[in-house]
């Protein structure tokens, strides 16, 4: 048996599906795959994200999905350009874009929130 190279599902929570199809399919532009009485599903690169239907959570504090993208100042222009608000970490020491370098790295990271406040954000390599 080989886990590795069998599909991966990812999970979310959200108490306001209408809204958060309205950010995954309208911001984001992700395509809907279906949806349910339990979940809001949708397929990314090779994995399946299922946004599960609760009464009730409490968001994370941190990231809890990330793309990696090839142009982070694209992305962010297209996400602000809809209405993404980035976020500002206090003492992260991101830049004038909202945009943080991992230290000793090339890494790249622009986060911002779901309806759901759900932390995601998008990455670069550079």
């Amino acid at each position: 048996m080989d886990i590795q190279s069998a599909k991966a599902s990812f999970f979310l929570a959200t108490t306001k599906a209408s809204a958060c199809r309205n950010f995954y399919e309208g911001v984001l532009g992700l395509d809907l795959v279906e949806e349910d009485d339990f979940a809001v599903v949708y397929q990314l690169a090779g994995a399946e994200l299922r946004i599960s239907k609760v009464p009730q959570f409490t968001p994370q504090p941190f990231t809890v999905l990330d793309w990696q993208v090839e142009d982070i100042l694209a992305m962010r222009a297209h996400l602000v350009s809809k209405g993404v608000e980035p976020l500002v970490f206090d003492g992260m020491g991101q830049d004038e874009n909202r945009i943080w370098t991992v230290p000793g790295t090339n890494i790249r990271i622009l986060w911002f929130k779901d309806p759901d406040e759900n932390v995601l954000s998008v990455s670069q390599r550079a």
